[in-house]
């Protein structure tokens, strides 16, 4: 069966089917636009955010089992390309994909690592401590509920969290900032059901 489905790609280079595969899932994750859609300059208005991780196991079960993104099918990309793209030096990628909520739209946190390089840990002492991406927020319905997952996998808040907010900005609305395995920080925002 699978020599079936591969007939009409004998000829190609691995490295042209790679690309046209890779090509086929962004575009299949790319929403078309409809008549219904918004005119504007882009497909989507949320971003994908891509982490390179020193332990993928244990920062999946973070974001899945702390945090509640959901793992959905991921992709691998060709070192080739990735050199190519100038995302690596010649590295090969295997992305596992991890969202928030369902449909199109929702946020993709892209998790990969490479074993194979020495890279270099974040200062993440604080959000002033590097330039850069400093933190991702995640709005949450219930920081009681977040809470308690974050418990159940023995994660505790940085500092005093949950902290409510300056009723200027949101009364009712409790902030969390808690440190995933690699000690990238992440706020939790919501209230308290």
């Amino acid at each position: 069966m699978a020599l079936r489905l591969l007939a009409p790609f004998r000829g190609i280079s691995a490295l042209t089917l790679s690309v046209a595969v890779m090509l086929g899932a962004i575009l299949a994750a790319t929403p078309a636009r409809g008549q219904d859609e918004p005119e504007g300059e882009f497909a989507r208005t949320t971003i994908d955010l891509g982490v390179v991780v020193a332990d993928v196991e244990k920062s999946a079960k973070f974001y899945t089992e702390a945090v509640g993104f959901t793992e959905i099918d991921g992709f691998s990309v060709a070192g080739d390309f990735a050199a190519d793209a100038g995302l690596t030096d010649s590295q090969p990628l295997k992305i596992r994909v991890f969202v928030l909520g369902d449909g199109e739209t929702a946020t993709r946190l892209k998790l990969m690592q490479l074993p194979q390089v020495d890279s270099k840990k974040s200062d993440n002492s604080f959000i002033h401590s590097q330039l850069g991406y400093s933190y991702i927020t995640i709005y949450v319905t219930d920081t009681t509920a977040a809470m308690a997952r974050l418990t159940k996998a023995g994660v505790k808040p940085v500092a005093k969290g949950p902290v409510p907010l300056p009723k200027e900005l949101a009364e009712g609305v409790f902030l969390t900032v808690v440190r995933d395995p690699d000690g990238n920080l992440i706020e939790l925002v919501g209230p308290k059901k």
